[in-house]
C-alpha cells in the first residue's frame, strides 16, 4: 500500500481481511471473488515490511488497521539522529495517529501535520 513495495490499496486490504476475518463476502474491488467461511481456522497476523517509515503511519493505520505487525528496518536505522531516535519516532507516530483517530480527527488527511 505504501513504501517501496506498494500495491493496489483495495487489493492489499482484501489480502489483510482474508488473514484477519473468519468470514468474507464477495468484494471484487478487494479481490474477494467468492464468499469465504474459514470456520475454525485460526486467524493470522499480517505483516507490513519493506520501505516503510514513521512518515507513513497515517496510511499504514488506515489501510492495515490495528492488528498488524509493522517491521521498520531501514526506516528506523536510517533516522538522521540514530536508531534510538528512529524507534522513538515510530512509536510517537503510531500513538499520535491512534489518538487522532480516537478523537475523531481526519488522521488520514492530516497525517503529515499530526
Amino acid at each position: 500500500v505504501v513504501g517501496k513495495l506498494e500495491g493496489d490499496p483495495l487489493m492489499v486490504r482484501g489480502f489483510y481481511n482474508t488473514l484477519l476475518l473468519t468470514e468474507l463476502k464477495i468484494n471484487l474491488a478487494e479481490g474477494i471473488f467468492f464468499d469465504m467461511d474459514w470456520a475454525s481456522l485460526r486467524k493470522c497476523v499480517p505483516v507490513a515490511s519493506g520501505g516503510i517509515h514513521c512518515g507513513q503511519m497515517h496510511q499504514l493505520l488506515y489501510y492495515l488497521g490495528d492488528d498488524v505487525v509493522l517491521q521498520f528496518g531501514g526506516g528506523t536505522i536510517g533516522h538522521p539522529d540514530g536508531i534510538q531516535s528512529g524507534a522513538t519516532a515510530n512509536r510517537v507516530a503510531l500513538e499520535a495517529m491512534v489518538l487522532a483517530r480516537n478523537e475523531g480527527r481526519d488522521y488520514v488527511g492530516e497525517g503529515p501535520e499530526i
